[in-house]
């Protein structure tokens, strides 16, 4: 995941500060060079750093830090306040014209950054918020764009404009600008063509749109990957054509995630939004604070809940919580609990946004997601072999009936034996302890995991 290998490096730099009683000034210093170097090693750019760090250290070793009842804690909180600013303070919404005046918005970026899922991804968040996009297929030059914006506008719901791949792009552009206003269209969303780098034509193309589109709003799609060349196409998009605001996807890959802390600094762009997967669902509004909560090893419940909120279904919740309560819930409630963390993206995702769930971050030991999650996949494999009769009524299993299920999931029957066994012991904790799920004597929340 993004941002692991940085947070490690930042959590043990602060665990030294927090084990001294008091900070001199040397301390401070040593922490920030380390915290210099672990910027660097996540290919954040080099005067970003730099003055990141000059910020942090004139305010770490003032006087009301220095005599501080807990000056360790007091540097990890100017770090967090400098670097929610570092990423621009404020979270930014893309900006909609008022009342039923259309909003074109066109999207821009290299070829392979995601910029036409992301496009209707987009458009998927704006008619959630009660808008009616309307995508228009202006990509000509990469047949297979025109028909993968086809296929995600079905899937979200989303009318999308095609002219087939004969037009000119502006000519599109202004058609379905036209379109929209005979349909009662309140956004349009231009997919424009990337390229496999910048070049004359592309810019030409994207200016000329420009000139003949009054565009309210022009979205650069980079790929968090590309670590600092992210942030040098953003410069160049920016001095171009002009952009208004940035969309970084991959962030869930393997990437250093130096983009995400550069971007603003060296643009002066903010960052609209994250996307954390390749489902249509996985982009995330880009909230600096919790950002940095994330790269600090604090966590981010906020987005945690609001994903949960989004993706789970409140009755199921309720009626699950219900069953817990009185220790009468089955395979079958597992699987649905197993759904809903998906929902979620997963252990690794879910984990990432707990406080002190990320690695160094010592409240709980590392977990192997890779190994969790195969190990979530061959209990699933488990159930889905058993008849919805064993699912609910564990019981009824008897030696052949698990030799039938281990041979049907492919696996071993001492994992089904230890699978039924590990069912019935916490079946029994939760007759013992109605406490854990908010019953006598135990504090009820509004929200509850699916786990």
């Amino acid at each position: 995941m993004a941002f692991d290998s940085l947070s490690e490096k930042l959590q043990n730099v602060f665990k030294n500060l927090r084990s001294k009683g008091r900070l001199t000034e040397d301390d401070v210093k040593a922490a920030l060079k380390e915290v210099k170097m672990a910027l660097l090693e996540a290919d954040v750019n080099f005067k970003v750093v730099k003055n990141f760090v000059k910020s942090v250290q004139e305010r770490a070793i003032g006087q009301d830090v220095m005599s501080g009842l807990n000056p360790g804690q007091m540097v990890i909180k100017i770090v967090n306040e400098e670097m929610v600013k570092l990423m621009g303070s404020e979270t930014t919404e893309i900006a909609l014209r008022p009342g039923q005046e259309i909003t074109v918005i066109m999207m821009v970026g290299l070829q392979g950054a995601g910029k036409t899922t992301t496009t209707a991804k987009i458009a998927g968040k704006l008619k959630v918020k009660g808008k009616k996009p309307l995508l228009a297929a202006c990509d000509v030059y990469r047949p297979a764009a025109i028909e993968q914006l086809k296929i995600n506008g079905e899937k979200q719901g989303v009318e999308v404009f095609s002219m087939g791949d004969k037009n000119k792009p502006v000519d599109i552009a202004k058609a379905a600008v036209e379109h929209a206003a005979k349909n009662g269209n309140h956004v349009v969303i231009l997919d424009t063509a990337g390229r496999l780098h910048i070049d004359e034509d592309m810019m030409r193309e994207l200016q000329e749109i420009k000139a003949q589109v009054d565009v309210a709003q022009t979205i650069l799609v980079v790929d968090a990957m590309t670590g600092q060349d992210a942030v040098n196409v953003a410069g160049m998009f920016d001095e171009k054509i002009g952009i208004d605001g940035v969309v970084l996807t991959k962030l869930d890959g393997d990437t250093r995630g130096g983009a995400a802390l550069s971007i603003r600094a060296v643009t002066g762009k903010p960052i609209l939004y994250v996307g954390m997967g390749e489902k249509l669902s996985d982009l995330e509004q880009f909230y600096p604070d919790r950002m940095a909560s994330r790269i600090l090893g604090m966590g981010d419940v906020l987005t945690l809940i609001e994903k949960a909120q989004e993706q789970i279904d409140e009755d199921k919740a309720k009626e699950m919580e219900q069953r817990l309560r009185k220790a009468e819930f089955t395979f079958d409630d597992y699987l649905e609990s197993v759904s809903q963390m998906k929902k979620l993206g997963g252990i690794g995702n879910v984990l990432g946004m707990m406080p002190g769930m990320m690695p160094g971050g010592g409240k709980m030991p590392q977990i192997d997601e890779e190994a969790a999650e195969k190990s979530m996949a061959r209990t699933e494999a488990i159930i889905y072999s058993m008849t919805p009769q064993e699912r609910s009524n564990p019981s009824l299993m008897n030696p052949s009936r698990k030799h039938r299920i281990a041979k049907g999931a492919g696996v071993d029957v001492s994992e089904v034996n230890r699978l039924v066994k590990q069912f019935e012991q916490m079946k029994k904790m939760m007759k013992q302890m109605p406490g854990l799920m908010g019953g006598k004597g135990g504090k009820r929340g509004r929200f509850k995991l699916p786990f």
